[in-house]
């Protein structure tokens, strides 16, 4: 089966284009590194932590009936195979195999790698670049670098300190930063940098917890604050968790338009942010993305759990925002099957929404396949700073 056996036949000239395009994914995370049992599978492909009770539970979504559809095919496998028959298959097969034969039939050239949740768990960026044969840049967490100094051992005096001395050590050769402040209090924060003294105070109580329970999780919101603004201070791109995630978030509170004011403070300083995933906020992220000159955009996750309706997610994020702040991501977690659907269905989603534009009248070619190249692979580059 080809991998590009998804296009719409006849294809359109967007569509034709995307197929081959070489795609820069900005936001993912490395695959598994052994082979899932039952239970784990179905864990990564729900964005729910709560465990589906069986196999064909979990796969009875988009999300499954996509790889059972497009996946399965690729595994030697009939189109639409059973959930059982897959899951069946892909052990067979192992995950070695697997992980090379979904991440090279993605056609994903270029990945900006975060490895801050359950890291010991998947591939780092070097893994990911053996496995899948293409370039891998890193994004670190902040709040990763926050719990590992806690661990460490610091003081409530010199957290600040240690905590920006390990994050510019870490963040050295990375391309980015990141904060899923969205999952710890929401995006309705005090959008000012606290005091020193907020700080000490603060870091205090959180070291006292660590120390007497062993768990390091930051959730406190004046060392939130403080993590968002000491990361700025380093002048690096700054991605930021919107919308769509698992159930340890309140999804009222991760609307990107509660983040207005600290978007304003961002563009002052000309630090690029990136908005990930915005799904079921797509247009509001759209519209900060048309309003301020340091906002850029993406729809991944719900690309690939969205299944055979990601193509209107898709277009919904083409409303408002400029199309040289729209950026391409799977933010593909634990299985090779997100990160390969997150970019077919990015590029069928995509090339037929523009080919419906040149078929109208609309759009002229050129102009399609220009934005296609811009959102699939040169926004990327161009907003993190990097080389084509």
């Amino acid at each position: 089966m080809s991998i590009n056996a998804w296009k719409i036949q006849p294809a359109g000239p967007a569509s034709d284009f995307l197929a081959d395009l070489g795609l820069v994914d900005h936001h993912v995370h490395g695959v598994v590194r052994e082979n899932p049992s039952v239970e784990s599978f179905t864990n990564m492909i729900t964005e729910s932590d709560r465990t589906p009770r069986s196999l064909d539970e979990a796969m009875n979504t988009q999300v499954g009936f996509a790889t059972r559809r497009w996946v399965a095919p690729l595994l030697g496998l009939e189109p639409s195979a059973s959930a059982g028959d897959y899951f069946h298959r892909r052990i067979e097969l192992g995950a070695d195999h697997v992980n090379a034969t979904l991440l090279k039939a993605s056609g994903i050239s270029h990945y900006f790698i975060e490895t801050g949740y359950r890291g010991d768990e998947i591939y780092g960026p070097s893994g990911m670049a053996e496995v899948s044969g293409a370039k891998v840049d890193e994004v670190i967490r902040i709040e990763t670098i926050a719990e590992k100094v806690a661990l460490s051992g610091t003081s409530a005096k010199g957290f600040a300190e240690s905590f920006i001395s390990a994050l510019a050590k870490e963040s050295e050769n990375a391309v980015g930063l990141k904060s899923i402040v969205a999952y710890r209090i929401g995006l309705d924060f005090d959008p000012t940098p606290p005091s020193d003294q907020e700080v000490e105070v603060a870091a205090g109580k959180w070291l006292a917890e660590v120390e007497s329970t062993g768990k390091s999780r930051v959730s406190d919101p004046v060392l939130l604050r403080h993590l968002i603004f000491a990361g700025a201070s380093l002048n690096k791109p700054f991605q930021f968790h919107i919308g769509y995630g698992d159930p340890d978030l309140h999804l009222d509170r991760c609307d990107p338009l509660l983040m207005t004011d600290l978007i304003r403070d961002f563009e002052s300083r000309n630090i690029p942010v990136m908005l990930l995933h915005t799904y079921p906020y797509q247009r509001n992220a759209g519209y900060l993305a048309q309003m301020f000159r340091n906002i850029f955009i993406d729809v991944g996750l719900a690309i690939n759990y969205s299944g055979a309706r990601s193509g209107a997610i898709i277009a919904e994020s083409l409303e408002l925002a400029p199309f040289h702040k729209i950026l391409f991501s799977s933010d593909a977690w634990g299985l090779p099957e997100l990160t390969y659907l997150g970019a077919m269905l990015f590029r069928r989603g995509l090339g037929e929404l523009l080919d419906s534009f040149i078929a109208r009248g609309d759009w002229s070619v050129n102009d399609a396949l220009g934005v296609a190249r811009a959102i699939g692979h040169d926004n990327a580059l161009a907003a993190y700073g990097l080389t084509k």
